[in-house]
């Protein structure tokens, strides 16, 4: 009987050291009686250190979690990247809600795969095969915000669908870090260019047309025709067009201005003021209210677009509209500057909105954001206006701006066929 006893005992001890070193508190199961001590005595286990089971602490979860997340915060897609957005997910789906909220990386932090951003079902990436013979390929920065994306990107794509239905349309983004957020998060793929190319070309696709939906002929549209000429020299399609962007030809300096860029400036300024309540323009200066559009701004030579978009307004008469951009090129159109500007024309109420195709991270975080340096905190910080409000709405959302990209695929459309 003492055996029995002995044996139990030392069952339980073994059970329970293993229990303490995996770190779990799942419900003990009594070991069953042996005849001998020898036949019940504990295997020695390997320690914890040694087959990497050692409890982590919170802040080293935490931290395994962001390193992850910054490893897929990358513009290059490798053959790494879709295992890597798998675990990155995962190791974020196995913290605690405390855990979550101690991500932090160079790019990483709980917003990441915590904010809520909206339906991803609701979207479609439009990454299809069996397009056919004839392929439309709308062609976007991209968002992470579904709601955005499903509103403003895949708007525009409606609209060139609906314009086209002999066509087929379908969707790449140019920003990696973009792709890898959504399908890590959402487990939605979106192409990228070079993916939606090997796409067309495996489709046996004839004409292709690419339709972007950047702003203007900025490094985004630049990099697309890099990417693209490859294939045009190769002869992988026997057409292929790149319509023109939102805005048009650049121009030489600021008072260079389009029939592009004139209706964009009244799409925008009629859908602003419609959102704010306001029967016109004028309506809004008597009540003392400012619109101002925050692009995003740019380096590249093309950074002139946004003064002739100030240009525009002003020939307009829209003398209550500004525009600013979030980098501060060209440098007049800094929040600050902006700022004074919206001061000295004695404005007290101001509404900001973005002059971009997109509402997504720069409309929610550095235009309307809590942030110090957001460009709501920064108008409100000037303590010169009664209120600040913003409208987070893309200009891909509305109907007139769609309309106008389905003309340049239209003209893109023609061009194709005289050659």
């Amino acid at each position: 009987m003492k055996k029995k006893v002995l044996a139990v005992l030392l069952a339980a001890t073994t059970t329970l050291a293993l229990l303490a070193g995996c770190g779990e508190t799942k419900t003990e199961t009594p070991a069953p009686e042996t005849e001998s001590a020898e036949v019940a005595e504990p295997t020695e286990e390997p320690a914890a250190e040694e087959t990497g089971e050692a409890e982590m602490s919170d802040e080293e979860k935490a931290a395994e979690v962001a390193a992850l997340i910054d490893a897929i915060y990358v513009q290059q897609w490798t053959e790494e990247t879709d295992e890597l957005c798998a675990k990155a997910k995962a190791a974020w789906d196995a913290l605690t809600d405390a855990q979550k909220e101690l991500v932090e990386g160079e790019e990483a932090d709980p917003d990441y795969f915590g904010r809520d951003t909206g339906d991803a079902s609701k979207d479609d990436p439009l990454n299809a095969d069996e397009i056919g013979e004839n392929e439309i390929l709308v062609v976007s920065f991209g968002t992470s915000f579904n709601d955005s994306r499903a509103k403003d990107i895949s708007g525009v794509e409606k609209a060139i669908a609906e314009a086209n239905p002999d066509w087929s349309v379908r969707r790449a983004f140019t920003a990696q870090i973009i792709i890898n957020h959504v399908q890590a998060r959402d487990g939605e793929k979106i192409d990228n260019v070079e993916q939606a190319l090997e796409r067309a070309v495996a489709n046996g696709v004839k004409n292709l047309v690419i339709q972007p939906t950047h702003l203007m002929h900025g490094a985004e549209y630049d990099e697309l025709c890099d990417a693209v000429a490859p294939y045009e020299e190769a002869g992988k399609f026997e057409s292929v067009v790149i319509a023109e962007p939102l805005l048009g030809e650049v121009g030489a300096d600021a008072t260079v201005v389009n029939d592009d860029k004139k209706a964009v400036a009244g799409y925008v300024v009629d859908a602003a003021v419609k959102s704010a309540g306001f029967d016109s323009l004028d309506a809004a200066a008597e009540d003392g209210t400012a619109f101002v559009f925050m692009g995003h701004g740019t380096a590249h030579v093309a950074k002139v677009s946004y003064s002739q978009m100030a240009t525009q307004m002003e020939k307009l008469g829209y003398a209550n509209v500004f525009v600013g951009t979030v980098e501060g090129e060209p440098e007049e159109t800094a929040c600050e500057n902006v700022i004074e500007a919206v001061k000295e024309a004695g404005y007290k109420k101001v509404i900001l909105r973005p002059l971009m195709v997109v509402a997504g991270d720069h409309a929610n975080n550095d235009m309307a954001g809590d942030d110090e340096d957001s460009w709501k905190s920064m108008f409100e910080a000037a303590g010169a206006f009664d209120s600040v409000d913003c409208q987070i709405e893309g200009l891909g959302r509305i109907e007139d701006v769609q309309k106008l990209y389905v003309a340049h695929t239209a003209a893109a459309l023609e061009n194709a066929k005289k050659n």
